[in-house]
């Protein structure tokens, strides 16, 4: 399958034999064949979706295929696996499931032009888009409706949640787009999903994953290294006021629909609307993440949140009364029983191993119960039926050490095994770490010092840089010292949607392009577009993040070292994401450059070197200036 002028060969331009590849797909087959769990780590360019779809599908029985996100899932749907199955003459059946969101819901999307308060024309003209689209499409996927965008908020009207699902109540339930893709994967052979799919239906016992992994036999998971943080996201519990105020306008919207309105009822839902405004209200920030102590403290959150129970408790109670009279508020009165169920015990939740907190949004707030491991309840998920677990992803292990990650889901007696690149790191990459940084990466000023040592880099790559920044506020600092001072096209985070700005990156080719978090991972430029990566400092999760705060309690309790046991780590791996940003292909040449002093300057800076691609190390401008010149930048 995997020779040079073989099948894989026949179906994927530019395909060649790859060691690695054939060592982890060997692997697979193996841990396949004896249903047995394997951490897979596999370098940038090992080729890791081959290494598991040929096994996968040369093992036969039911494949779940998981991704990190819904790009991935895409790609991995539309390209990858037909290309596999045409080098293997395979029949498997596959099938693309999502989650419901993703999928016009006809139901609503009729209730929505009868009833609805559209906030504009424009929001008008998208629903009639949606409905032209839904009337011809097969799917009732939206990621195919170019002509509407994906964060437009009439979405909102014409999609369906799990909460406000009516399920076989529902009068278009037989045309419905979410159950034909749900039957369309218990049907098929392989199924791909995204990992947030699977968590939300395994945990919440959905209709959807739920259903397939009986008679699965291979569970795959790309991107493996986003897994805890969302099990733990999943495994918790959490009430968003977005939702309530969601749930008090489809109360009163089914009201309507039912028979006419009912003043009673009409003023609870505008009390629970307004008490879920006001606990937003209680926070004059945005983007903040604040333990519940620190939420306490702000003298209108006590109040707020009694409110939005009282209100709770008295729409539920309202539309249980009402309940009878339609699906729809049957429906309704079940969400609101639920939801005031979650919220009264996330308010009375106690003990060591879970951590309450808040998050706030732009319009809304987010309160959370968050277990601080998920190691346990993940074990229970892979204890229930024999079956092959994969975790694939080219960041699991710090150094060559699988344990952070195995911690982490509780994999720890499961094998472990990692390939290496089979790029040429040490001829096609550079690893520049500048001497004349502040000695504390905190201290005021830091940002300023970044951007002075990287300006000649940038000038000797002729642009075609990333820079990437630890904080939002480090971004904005840099872009005000940058705009004035760089020949060459400046694109920055937030002034248009992730995949627009790489478009123009790549369109340009010789842009800076100013980034934080979201642009370290799943980012793939090849070739002289991207030349250079900077990376301001060690992507250390900020202290003060209160899930953090309460893991590194609760390690310090039990004796341990946080630092060394998960803050660490857990820098390093994302670190080793940014820094796969720059090397993507065979003909890839470039320059990490990493502002970080603590690299040479403390003791664990050599465990980080150690863990990044092998690159020649140096700390010299005019080495830096002599590898573009011979690239011929």
């Amino acid at each position: 399958m995997f020779a040079d002028g073989g099948p894989l060969a026949e179906q994927i331009p530019g395909y060649r034999l790859r060691p690695q590849q054939l060592e982890m797909a060997r692997a697979m087959l193996e841990a396949i064949d004896r249903s047995e769990p394997l951490v897979a780590e596999a370098g940038t360019g090992t080729g890791k979706t081959l290494a598991y779809l040929v096994p996968a599908l040369l093992a036969g029985g039911k494949v779940i295929v998981s991704t990190g996100t819904k790009t991935l899932q895409d790609q991995l749907y539309d390209r990858d696996l037909p290309a596999v199955r045409a080098a293997l003459a395979s029949g498997a059946v596959t099938a693309l499931l999502k989650g419901r969101a993703n999928y016009v819901c006809l139901h609503r999307l009729e209730r929505a032009n009868a009833e609805a308060r559209l906030g504009s024309r424009e929001e008008a003209a998208q629903l009639r888009s949606i409905e032209r689209y839904a009337a011809v499409s097969a799917s009732g996927d939206r990621a195919e409706l170019l002509d509407v965008p994906d964060d437009a908020p009439v979405w909102q009207h014409a999609t369906s949640t799990r909460e406000n699902c009516l399920g076989q109540e529902c009068p278009r339930y037989r045309d419905c787009f979410v159950m034909k893709a749900r039957r369309g994967a218990l049907a098929a052979d392989v199924v791909v999903v995204n990992h947030h799919l699977f968590f939300a239906d395994v945990v919440l016992r959905d209709e959807g994953v739920a259903e397939l992994l009986p008679s699965c036999n291979t569970l795959i998971f790309d991107e493996a290294h986003q897994l805890p943080d969302t099990a733990r996201l999943f495994f918790g519990e959490s009430v968003s006021t977005g939702r309530l105020i969601e749930l008090a306008r489809d109360a009163r919207l089914e009201l309507r629909a039912a028979g006419g309105a009912v003043p009673e009822f009409e003023v609870l839902a505008g009390r629970m609307d307004k008490a879920a405004r006001d606990l937003r209200l209680a926070f004059d920030t945005e983007g903040a993440r604040l333990s519940w102590a620190q939420a306490a403290a702000r003298p209108q959150f006590g109040s707020a949140l009694g409110a939005l129970e009282a209100g709770l408790s008295a729409l539920a109670a309202g539309l249980n009364a009402q309940a009878e009279r339609s699906e729809g508020l049957a429906s309704c009165a079940r969400r609101a029983a639920e939801a005031r169920a979650t919220l009264a015990g996330l308010v009375a939740a106690e003990g060591a191993q879970q951590v309450r907190w808040v998050e706030v949004f732009g319009h809304a707030l987010q309160l959370h119960l968050t277990p601080l491991s998920s190691a346990e309840l993940f074990r229970r998920q892979l204890e229930e039926r024999p079956r092959a677990w994969i975790f694939t992803s080219a960041t699991l292990s710090v150094g060559e050490d699988f344990s952070h990650f195995k911690g982490e889901l509780g994999l720890e007696h499961a094998a472990a095994r990692s390939w290496p690149s089979p790029f040429d790191f040490a001829n096609q990459g550079l690893l520049y770490v500048p001497r004349e940084m502040p000695a504390d990466p905190n201290e005021a000023g830091f940002t300023e010092a970044v951007v002075n040592a990287a300006l000649p880099v940038i000038e000797a790559s002729g642009g075609r840089a990333f820079l990437l920044f630890s904080t939002l506020r480090a971004l904005r600092r840099a872009h005000e010292l940058l705009r004035n001072r760089v020949a060459f096209p400046l694109l920055v985070q937030g002034t248009g949607s992730r995949s627009e700005l790489l478009s123009r990156f790549r369109e340009l080719g010789n842009a800076v392009l100013l980034g934080s978090a979201s642009f370290r991972e799943g980012v793939d430029v090849r070739g002289e577009a991207l030349s250079v990566v900077i990376i301001d400092k060690l992507p250390f999760a900020p202290p003060d993040d209160p899930v953090l705060a309460a893991r590194i309690e609760a390690l310090k309790a039990r004796g341990g070292n946080p630092f060394t046991e998960f803050q660490l780590p857990q820098a390093i791996l994302q670190l080793k994401q940014g820094a796969g940003r720059l090397i993507r292909d065979q003909t890839d040449r470039g320059v990490l450059m990493l502002c970080d002093p603590r690299l040479y300057s403390r003791p664990y800076g050599r465990l980080v070197r150690a863990s990044l691609p092998p690159m020649k190390p140096t700390r010299e401008l005019a080495e830096v200036r002599a590898f573009f010149a011979r690239i011929g930048a």
